[in-house]
């Protein structure tokens, strides 16, 4: 069963979003990062964003989870508020 890392930021703003989404799309994934689907949600007039990695099964959420931890803060998208593990229950792309 898929699972997906969510983690909440507050204090980003959309120059800040700008930049990360750049980074990402332009670099690879961390050293260590298990196959995944990321998602980068914002929502400019709260200045909140939602991170949202998909994983295929426990042991890669696991090694996402120590990987994506383990981050300097510099390269977060703001202040981290909360991670919370979710079961994804329907997908569709």
């Amino acid at each position: 069963m898929a699972l997906a890392r969510v983690v909440t930021f507050d204090g980003v703003d959309s120059a800040r979003i700008a930049e990360l989404a750049s980074n990402i799309e332009n670099s690879e994934p961390p050293e260590g990062m298990p196959p995944s689907e990321l998602m980068l949600l914002h929502d400019p007039e709260s200045d909140r964003a939602l991170a949202i990695v998909i994983l295929d099964n426990e042991d890669d959420y696991a090694k996402a989870h120590a990987v994506l931890d383990s981050m300097p803060t510099d390269g977060t998208p703001g202040q981290r508020t909360s991670v919370t593990k979710y079961s994804v229950a329907a997908r569709m792309s």
